[in-house]
Formats: C-alpha cells, sequence, structure tokens
C-alpha cells in the first residue's frame, strides 16, 4: 500500500510462537503482522478505492467550482474574395480582396452565483473525506480478512497435526494386531477392523493436507501473492481472552466505527445538496472582459489599396435572476431536503443495527469464551485418555475397540478445542472491527 504510513495496524491478537509445516519446499517465515503489511500493499481493492481517493484530492480545487476566471486567447483570420458587377456598367466585374487578422484575449468570471462556488467547494472537500473513508473501509476489511484467512491456515494445519497422531495411532495398531495374528493371538476379523481404521484414518489425513494446500492458497489470494510462494506461519495458533463492557464497546462503536462515521459523512454532503439547491435562488453576474486588435489589408480596383487597424477594450457585466423556471428550484430544493431526511434515517437505522450487532457479538464471544475453557479441560481429560487406553490397549486390559472409540473421542475433541480457538479469534476480530479498532489513523 502506497501510503501505508497512514494507517497504525493494532496488534492485539498477535502473539508469538512457531509452527511448522510439512512442506519441504523452501518457505518464507510469514507472521500476522508481516502479512497484514504485505496485503495491505498488494490488495487490489485497496489499490483501487486508493486510486479513488487521489481522484477526489484531485478534484478538490477552487478551479473546479469556478472561483477563477476563465482566459482564452485567440486568432480569427478573414480572408474573402468579391468579384460583384460594377454598378456604372454591369458588363463589368470589380474585383475586391480583404484580408483581416484579429487576435484576442477574453476573460470570463462569475462574480457571483449565490454563494454555489464556496458551498461546492465545501462539498468537495467532503467528498475527499468521504472517499478517504471508503478506502479505510476497504483496509479494514481486507486486514479482517487477512486475520481470518492466515488462522484459518493455522487451524488447517493443527487439524492435520491431529489426524496424524490418530493416524499414527492407527498404524500402531494395525501392526500390533499384525504381529498378534502371526502369534495366534488375534483374529482376522481384529485385523480388519484395525486396518480399516489404519485406511480411514489415513484418508482423512490425504484429505486433510488438501485442506492446509487450499486454506494456503486462499492465504495467498488475499495477500495477493502467486499461488506458487509458499509460506511458514510463524504466530502460534492461540488468543487470549479477554474481559470488556458492554457500555465501554457500545460507546467505542459510535465514536470510532469506520462505516457509521462514513455515514455521518455522507450526511453533511447530503445537507450541502440542500444549501447548494437554494442557491439557485439568488441572481448571478457575471464578468466579460478582454481587448482585440484588428489589422485589415483591402485590395480595392484601380490600385485603390489601403491598411487599417483598430485596438478594442471592453468590460461587461450580466446580472441574471431566475423568476420563474416552471418551479424546477423548488422541487430541486425539496427533493435535496427529503434526500437529507432519508439519510438521517439512514443513519439511525445503522446505529440500531450496529447496536444490534454488537450485543450479539459481545455475548456470543462471551460463550465462546466459556466454550473455549470446556473443550481445554476436555481436551486433557482426552489426552491423559488416551494415554491411559493406550497402555490398556498394549495390556490386553481393554480390546481393540474400546480403543478406537478412544480413539475418535480424541479427535473429536481436540477437533472442538481447535475451532473454540477459531471461533473465539473470528469474534474477538468482530468485535474490534465494530468499535474502530483494527486500524486507526496515524
Amino acid at each position: 500500500m502506497k501510503n501505508s504510513n497512514k494507517y497504525i495496524i493494532i496488534v492485539i491478537i498477535l502473539f508469538g510462537g512457531i509452527v511448522t509445516t510439512n512442506n519441504i519446499v523452501a518457505q518464507q517465515k510469514l507472521s500476522l503482522e508481516k502479512a497484514i503489511l504485505v496485503g495491505l500493499e498488494n490488495n487490489f481493492q485497496v489499490q483501487i478505492f486508493e486510486e479513488y481517493y487521489k481522484s477526489a484530492q484531485l478534484n478538490n480545487n477552487w478551479g473546479t467550482v469556478g472561483r477563477y476566471p476563465s482566459i482564452s486567447l485567440g486568432l480569427n483570420s478573414v480572408n474573402r474574395f468579391d468579384d460583384s458587377p460594377s454598378q456604372q456598367n454591369p458588363d463589368n466585374r470589380v474585383d475586391l480582396y480583404t484580408n483581416r487578422l484579429t487576435p484576442y484575449i477574453n476573460v470570463n468570471w462569475t462574480l457571483f452565483n449565490g454563494f454555489s462556488v464556496k458551498m461546492n467547494k465545501e462539498n468537495l472537500e467532503l467528498l475527499e473525506r468521504y472517499s478517504a473513508g471508503n478506502s479505510a473501509l476497504v483496509v479494514e476489511n481486507t486486514v479482517q480478512s487477512i486475520i481470518l484467512g492466515y488462522y484459518l491456515a493455522l487451524l488447517e494445519q493443527e487439524r492435520l497435526k491431529v489426524l496424524a497422531v490418530v493416524k499414527d495411532l492407527s498404524g500402531d495398531r494395525y501392526k500390533y494386531e499384525m504381529i498378534r495374528q502371526e502369534i495366534g493371538s488375534a483374529v482376522t476379523f481384529e485385523v480388519l477392523q484395525a486396518k480399516n481404521s489404519f485406511l480411514s484414518d489415513s484418508t482423512n489425513y490425504l484429505l486433510q493436507k488438501l485442506n492446509v494446500r487450499n486454506a494456503f492458497l486462499r492465504l495467498n489470494l488475499l495477500l495477493g501473492e502467486p499461488p506458487e510462494i509458499s509460506f511458514e506461519l510463524t504466530d502460534s495458533f492461540q488468543t487470549e481472552t479477554y474481559t470488556y463492557n458492554l457500555n465501554d464497546l457500545e460507546q467505542k462503536m459510535m465514536s470510532s466505527n469506520k462505516t457509521l462515521k462514513n455515514q455521518y459523512v455522507n450526511q453533511e454532503i447530503l445537507k450541502k445538496g440542500t444549501d447548494i439547491a437554494k442557491s439557485a435562488s439568488y441572481p448571478s453576474l457575471i464578468l466579460n472582459a478582454g481587448t482585440d486588435y484588428n489589422k485589415g489589408w483591402y485590395d480595392l480596383p484601380k490600385d485603390d489599396n489601403y491598411d487599417s487597424y483598430s485596438f478594442d477594450y471592453y468590460a461587461n457585466f450580466t446580472l441574471s435572476f431566475n423568476l420563474f423556471n416552471g418551479g424546477n428550484t423548488r422541487r430541486s430544493i425539496q427533493q435535496a431536503g427529503i434526500s437529507e431526511r432519508v439519510g438521517q434515517l439512514e443513519i439511525q437505522e445503522m446505529k440500531q443495527t450496529l447496536a444490534n450487532l454488537l450485543v450479539n457479538q459481545y455475548e456470543l464471544y462471551d460463550i465462546r469464551k466459556q466454550l473455549l475453557s470446556v473443550a481445554e479441560a476436555n481436551m486433557e481429560s482426552a489426552e491423559l485418555n488416551m494415554q491411559i487406553a493406550t497402555d490398556k490397549y498394549r495390556n490386553g486390559t481393554i480390546n481393540s475397540f474400546n480403543f478406537r472409540d478412544v480413539q475418535l473421542i480424541y479427535l473429536n475433541t481436540a477437533h472442538r478445542k481447535l475451532n473454540a480457538i477459531y471461533d473465539l479469534i473470528d469474534t474477538h476480530t468482530e468485535l474490534l472491527r465494530l468499535t474502530g479498532g483494527i486500524v486507526t489513523e496515524n
């Protein structure tokens, strides 16, 4: 992003840690903070809205609204040949050659137009602010997408690790049953069950590798990087929990939510539109001034030739006042007023929608914190249960079916914990976006 210094990334959900991958290809280390910076630099939507903002900046000029006069410089040339009958003798023809050259300079200046020049300039300033707000919204949405895309790739990697553990356990179990069959202490049915479990876990592992690859491809797309670029994500898949106050969050949202702030700017534009419409009720005064120089050459019959020249100045004023135009001015003012009132209603609707969404995300965040605590406790029990079951299975205390049940419980519990972490990050990121905390202007 060309003006990336305009923003400061609020690093609230960045955590340390190294996550390794199973890819043998040389990889670039990528932290979440670096991913955000790369994404803002390469993202096409960010670049597009930056160009829109530059266009609004260029357009925000006094010359655009007609504060300054227009000056034109020109040159007129007249070359004429007349061939007409002589009044004394119609049979004779009279030839007349005329050459005239007129350089000129003209100034046209609207001295007064119902204060519309000043109001249009203020409107352009608002449009520039509105364009900057749109650019900030795109940056905010891009940052949120990159955060979630980054952690989604980590989530899929962690799922792959869990499936690798289960697959290895299934492989050990299958080898163990094969050995028992060779010494005659296991029947073919138990071997087949172990084999089916191992093949099923191997299939799930391979499919999960594809999910990891797809998650990284999506991350590359968000970062604007080609698919052949391979990254090693250096942030660990974990999150901290925070305690928020709903009233504090609501105050932050009402003052810092970028969508709402941009809507306020849009409302100012609508109000300015009403003032601009009213300016048509005032008279206009226009100055038209300039100078020209006429130089002529005349070739008359009987060598009666002569030259002429003149040097003229002029300054003319035009005062006009629209007395009646079918009520168009009055209707324009009324239409602008309607648009302004609609904008006010849209702000009220947006405030109510955001307030409801904030309460929803606040309560969801609280629930997901509790779900994560439960999932972590369940994971500790599942890991301990897996260790005990593995020892008991090797000692012959439990059969292969019970051991498989313990494996599936471990797998499902691990997935629930990983999903709980990602869901909490998702909700936390949304709370930050709603309260304007993902990015702040420098």
